[in-house]
């Protein structure tokens, strides 16, 4: 019989898996509201190459957090349109892993800028493809 820690754990099922990173996905500023069809495949890959979730996340709030402390003088990125997106940072944290506690440290790093910015200049658009 299976524990139950193994049914709950993302990590050990890929439905779940992509579920999470989804969820995360979507969560992040300046990403779009709904995930498409590539999206869902991105996060597969990841699980198939046995990417730790916790990695996925830190991926998608380090990238998130380097766009948002860009100097104000410099012009504003484009929103995020995909989760392939954070790719190249997923493979700098395979790596380079980052040490103990750096995602919390990440969390609340969002956290802050968030409640600083307010929800008005949060960017968000309800399609992953919107031009």
């Amino acid at each position: 019989m299976t524990p139950a820690s193994l049914i709950l754990d993302p990590n050990s099922d890929p439905a779940l898996y992509v579920a999470a990173v989804l969820m995360l996905y979507v969560d992040l500023p300046e990403t779009p509201l709904r995930t498409s069809v590539p999206d869902q495949r991105q996060a597969r890959l990841w699980f198939d190459r046995v990417v730790p979730l916790e990695m996925i996340e830190t991926a998608l709030l380090l990238a998130s957090l380097r766009r948002m402390v860009r100097p104000v003088e410099v012009p504003p990125l484009p929103r995020i349109r995909s989760l392939a997106y954070f790719q190249p940072v997923v493979e700098e944290l395979l790596e380079h892993p980052t040490p103990a506690g750096y995602l919390q440290y990440l969390r609340l790093k969002l956290r802050g800028i968030v409640d600083e910015l307010g929800p008005a200049k949060i960017r968000k658009s309800t399609f992953s493809d919107d031009r």
